[in-house]
């Protein structure tokens, strides 16, 4: 179950939609679907699209900052092959890792509102209950880490987001937090490299 490409579910995000298409026709603009197969054992999951990342090349995290740093760390620990690019079609490929995003389509100023979040978390459970070996998942700031824990059926109050703590929400699967890869967390130093590759390394040990 993936959203529609002009899903009505928001009217908020399909209206910024619209007028995205107007200004930049040549971008995806459209909710953006997840990248990597669905047999992997790890998923990762962001807040949202950016407006000049995935929101226009149509893959996660891919056309803005952000994904610099991500895809860099999945590289090192063997979750990816190729070159990142920034461009869909730079040839990168992920191993036993499926990216994909809590909310689907692009929001003004990177901000979905819960009832937003509410309205697509079908979309995230949906994600889930297609992976059959999934083990980890990796959530990407507070937001994603609520959405995620929501769409496997569980309560967040039992679940607090700290950055690199790790938890048990089911039998068999490792839910591991790290602040969000935005160029803002990064540039203040909340985020640095080392920080998120302590996360990933968590991860990689886990699932071997």
């Amino acid at each position: 179950m993936i959203p529609a490409p002009d899903c009505q579910f928001c009217p908020r995000l399909a209206r910024y939609r619209a007028e995205n298409r107007t200004i930049e026709p040549g971008w995806h603009n459209a909710p953006v679907p997840s990248f990597g197969a669905p047999t992997a054992e790890l998923l990762v999951v962001g807040l949202a699209p950016g407006v000049r990342g995935a929101n226009a090349t149509g893959r996660p995290f891919t056309g803005d900052y952000a994904g610099m740093l991500l895809y860099s760390t999945l590289l090192k620990f063997g979750f990816a092959t190729g070159d990142y690019q920034a461009r869909p079609d730079d040839g990168l490929a992920l191993i036993n890792c499926r990216i994909t995003n809590a909310v689907r389509c692009v929001p003004p100023q990177n901000l979905p509102t819960t009832q937003e979040r509410k309205n697509c978390n079908i979309f995230l459970a949906a994600e889930i209950s297609t992976m059959p070996r999934l083990r980890a998942m990796l959530t990407l700031g507070t937001v994603a880490h609520e959405m995620s824990l929501r769409a496997l059926g569980v309560k967040p109050s039992g679940y607090k987001f700290a950055h690199g703590a790790l938890h048990r929400p089911r039998s068999g699967l490792l839910l591991a937090n790290s602040y969000h890869v935005s160029r803002y967390n990064t540039s203040t130093r909340r985020l640095d490299a080392g920080m998120f590759a302590t996360v990933v390394r968590d991860i990689r040990n886990h699932l071997k």
